[in-house]
C-alpha cells in the first residue's frame, strides 16, 4: 500500500472517478500490446503525482508488458514531492519511471522529434487545454487514447460568447444541457485538430461535474468514413423551448420552431460534436478490467483498502453505459415542468419508457442529472410529461 502528500499544491478529492478511469484506461492500453517495446504513458501536468502512481501500481500490476511511465510537472519546486510519492514505482518490475519539470509544449515537441510517441496522455491543465492540442495529438501513437481536461467552464457553456469564439472557434449559447454543450464544443475542437493531422478520432467517454469538462478519445490512424457527419450544429428556441441539429455538410435552412405564432427565433450553437459521447462496448470493457485488477489487487489489500473504481465511479459508468450520447437533443425535466406548469419535474424513467414506446429513440441523461435525452418532436415530449405530473392550476 502507497501513501500521498498532496502538498501545497491543487488536489481535489472530487475528482477521484477522473482518476479511476484513468488507471482502466490504462490498463486498457496493456491488453494485445507488442512486446517487441514497451508501452508509454505520460502524465503530462503530474501534479502530485497521484495519477502516475495509480498507473504504476494498479493499471500495470495485472500485466507482464513493460510501461515507460512519464510524469512531468513544470513546476520545479514541486520535484522533491513528486519524486517521494513516485519512489514506490521505482520497485515495480516492468516499470520505467521518467520524472520531468518541462513546461508541457516543449515536453511535447521534443517527444515528436525525438519519435517517441505515447501510447496514453493525460492532459489536465487549468483553463482551456485547446492551445496544446496539436502538440499532443502530434507526439500519440495511432491507436493511442487521450484523457482531456478543461476547467473553462464559462466560454464553451454559453457565458462568454467572445472567449467561445477565440478559444473554439464557435459559436456558444446559454443551454439547459450547457455541461452537454461544454463537452461537444471540446470534442469538436479535438476533431479539427486530429482532420488537419489526417488522423480519426473515438470518443471512449464524456463526463462532468460542472466545474471540470472531461473527455477520452482514442486516436485512430485514419478518419472513417461519415466522421466529418458528427460536426454540426445544435439550435434552441428561448420562447418555445424546440431544438434542432443539422450536421455542417448538410446544412440548410432551419425549420421553424414550436412557437404557435411563427415569432420563435433559433439561437445556433457550433460547430460542436454531434456524435456519440462515449463507446458503450468499451466503457462494459473497462468495467470488465476493473473486476480483473480488482480480483488481482484484493490479494495483497488490507481490509478496507479501495478497489479500482469507488461505488461514485461505478454509478457514473453505470450512467454513461445507459447513455451513449445519441441524439444531441438533451432535455431538461425541470424546465419541461415549468412550461407545462407542473407541480414538479415528471418522473423521468417512466417518461423514457413512454417516449420508447411511442417508437422514439430515449435515455436518461448520464452527463447531466434530471435531463432527457430524446428525437421526440417537442409537441410529442411535452404531452408525454404531463402523463406523469399533475398541474399546478
Amino acid at each position: 500500500m502507497a501513501s500521498v502528500r498532496t502538498g501545497a499544491g491543487f488536489f481535489r478529492p472530487d475528482s477521484r472517478p477522473a482518476r479511476d478511469l484513468s488507471v482502466l484506461v490504462a490498463a486498457s492500453t496493456l491488453e494485445g500490446a507488442s512486446r517487441e517495446g514497451p508501452l508509454r504513458w505520460l502524465d503530462l501536468m503530474a501534479g502530485c503525482g497521484i495519477r502516475s502512481l495509480r498507473w504504476g501500481l494498479e493499471a500495470r500490476g495485472a500485466s507482464h508488458q513493460p510501461v515507460e511511465l512519464w510524469a512531468n510537472d513544470a513546476d520545479q519546486e514541486r520535484g522533491p514531492l513528486l519524486a517521494a510519492n513516485l519512489e514506490p514505482l521505482h520497485a515495480c518490475d516492468g516499470v520505467s519511471l521518467n520524472m520531468s519539470h518541462q513546461p508541457a509544449e516543449r515536453l511535447l515537441r521534443e517527444a515528436y522529434l525525438e519519435h517517441r510517441f505515447f501510447d496514453l496522455i493525460d492532459l489536465d491543465p487549468f483553463g482551456c487545454p485547446n492551445v496544446l492540442l496539436q502538440s499532443t495529438l502530434q507526439a500519440m501513437r495511432f491507436g493511442g487514447v487521450l484523457l482531456l481536461a478543461s476547467t473553462d467552464g464559462r466560454s464553451p457553456t454559453g457565458h462568454d460568447r467572445f472567449a467561445a469564439v477565440r478559444r473554439f472557434g464557435a459559436a456558444a449559447r446559454a443551454h439547459p444541457s450547457s455541461w452537454e454543450l461544454a463537452l461537444r464544443l471540446q470534442l469538436a475542437a479535438v476533431a479539427r485538430e486530429a482532420w488537419l493531422l489526417g488522423r480519426g478520432l473515438e470518443p471512449l467517454f464524456s463526463f462532468s461535474d460542472g466545474r471540470t469538462f472531461r473527455v477520452a478519445v482514442r486516436m485512430r490512424q485514419r478518419i472513417r468514413s461519415g466522421e466529418e457527419q458528427q460536426l454540426g450544429f445544435l439550435a434552441r428556441c428561448e420562447r418555445c423551448g424546440d431544438q434542432a441539429v443539422q450536421a455542417m455538410l448538410d446544412l440548410q435552412g432551419w425549420r421553424p420552431c414550436a412557437c404557435t405564432d411563427g415569432c420563435g427565433r433559433w439561437a445556433v450553437s457550433g460547430p460542436l460534436w454531434i456524435g456519440p459521447l462515449q463507446d458503450v462496448s468499451q466503457i462494459n470493457g473497462l468495467l470488465e478490467i476493473s473486476n480483473s485488477l480488482d480480483a488481482a489487487l484484493s490479494m495483497g489489500l488490507r481490509e478496507g483498502q479501495d478497489l479500482t473504481l469507488s461505488p461514485r465511479s461505478r454509478r457514473m459508468l453505470d450512467g454513461l453505459i445507459a447513455d451513449p450520447g445519441q441524439p444531441a437533443c438533451c432535455w431538461s425535466t425541470a424546465e419541461l415542468s415549468r412550461r407545462l406548469q407542473l407541480k414538479g419535474p415528471p418522473a423521468i424513467e417512466p417518461l423514457v419508457a413512454a417516449l420508447r414506446a411511442c417508437g422514439h429513440s430515449a435515455s436518461v441523461s448520464g452527463v447531466m442529472a434530471g435531463q432527457v435525452r430524446t428525437n421526440a418532436p417537442l409537441g410529442i415530449l411535452l404531452r408525454r410529461c404531463t402523463e406523469f405530473g399533475g398541474k399546478d392550476r
